[in-house]
């Protein structure tokens, strides 16, 4: 997450270049900006607008600077749909966003009516490019691919355990959390306990008690950060010992903030450490030296959305949407995340998609 300070100066910023009289290209940035999910809307905006800052440090595109509009979905859909017509109406060229995947799929119509690129660095849920819209991309994984990962895992390792499948009924976490389930089903493995939860509480406690009864030696949870980490620190508050394991929303070195040491140990699935790559480093060392920010979570797809439209639009040599799309659904495109392209979906390609990790107290580190 963004230091309070720098989300002072991203925002003055934000103001600065959409004030300009000289800006005509304008780009979206959609995400949550309060609520329990604030880092993550902060890791997309600061993504997007270092990678903005550095096409117009080097002559804008296509002759133009780029500006930059950011708008606050809440990760709620309904918000979402809000949200989208304010970018509408701003007339942006191109979203980046939105990050939570019940509100990207709730705002891709409005874009999609106004002939607008949409590109989520962060929404897994299959929905949001299985719509048919062709003007909707992501640069991250789909929870099909993820939930298979999660569970070839569980089924080599925790075949013998008390596995609990738990999650907070919207679109990412609910979705991520069956289509895991299924997967362990194929494998020969049935969830001893599977419960929805209401998210935004403070109180899981009735939860943590279900699994204490079905002696729950593993929890599968698909939901966002600071739901999770509250589940994580109060089953240890009740005496329960179990191995939690969640989805990308995880990723974000809070998660300890609000777990505290309970968080210790538990497992996530996110993209490969696209920090250690060749061309990433220059990138990582900008973040740090001249935003006094590390680039984690989605920070980097967020900043490689913004390069491959910007690429793509570079080699249409317009931003008009018809061929800017053509140029993604056929370009590759280098970027901090390495070198992708998109298929006929939307759906990136040329990437790995989802690895494992492990909290400790300092870090969150690869786990094999």
């Amino acid at each position: 997450m963004a230091p309070k300070f720098l989300r002072s100066f991203v925002l003055i910023t934000l103001f600065t270049f959409s004030s300009s009289v000289y800006a005509e290209l304008i780009v979206g940035v959609a995400g949550p900006l309060s609520g329990s999910s604030l880092s993550i809307g902060e890791q997309n905006e600061i993504g997007a607008q270092v990678a903005i800052d550095v096409i117009n440090e080097n002559g804008g595109l296509l002759g133009e600077n780029v500006s930059l509009v950011s708008v606050d979905d809440a990760c709620d859909p309904a918000q979402a749909e809000a949200a989208a017509a304010q970018l509408v109406a701003q007339g942006v060229s191109f979203v980046v966003g939105h990050i939570c995947s019940g509100a990207s799929i709730a705002a891709s119509k409005a874009y999609t009516d106004a002939g607008i690129i949409m590109m989520s660095p962060a929404s897994t849920n299959p929905k949001v490019t299985e719509q048919g819209y062709t003007n909707v991309f992501r640069v991250c994984g789909r929870d099909d691919q993820q939930g298979v990962v999660a569970a070839e895992y569980m089924s080599v390792n925790f075949s013998d355990k008390n596995i609990a499948i738990l999650h907070d009924g919207q679109a990412y976490g609910k979705g991520l959390a069956e289509i895991t389930h299924q997967q362990l089903q194929a494998r020969g493995l049935t969830a001893a306990l599977v419960e929805e939860y209401a998210p935004e509480k403070t109180d899981y406690f009735e939860i943590v008690d279900k699994m204490i009864s079905a002696a729950i030696d593993v929890a599968y949870v698909g939901g966002y950060r600071d739901d999770v980490a509250i589940l994580v620190r109060q089953a240890e508050e009740k005496g329960a010992d179990i191995q939690f394991i969640g989805g990308d929303a995880l990723f974000s070195s809070e998660f300890l903030l609000v777990s505290g040491d309970a968080g210790i140990g538990t497992l996530l699935t996110f993209g490969p450490d696209v920090t250690s790559l060749p061309n990433a480093s220059d990138v990582v060392s900008n973040f740090s030296d001249n935003y006094y920010v590390e680039p984690e979570g989605y920070t980097l797809y967020s900043y490689a959305s913004v390069q491959a439209w910007s690429q793509a639009v570079a080699t249409a040599g317009t931003t008009d949407t018809a061929d800017v799309i053509a140029a993604l659904q056929s370009g590759s495109f280098s970027t901090v995340i390495g070198e992708l392209g998109f298929d006929d979906k939307g759906d990136v390609t040329g990437i790995s998609n989802f690895v494992w990790f492990r909290f400790t107290q300092d870090a969150i580190v690869p786990h094999n």
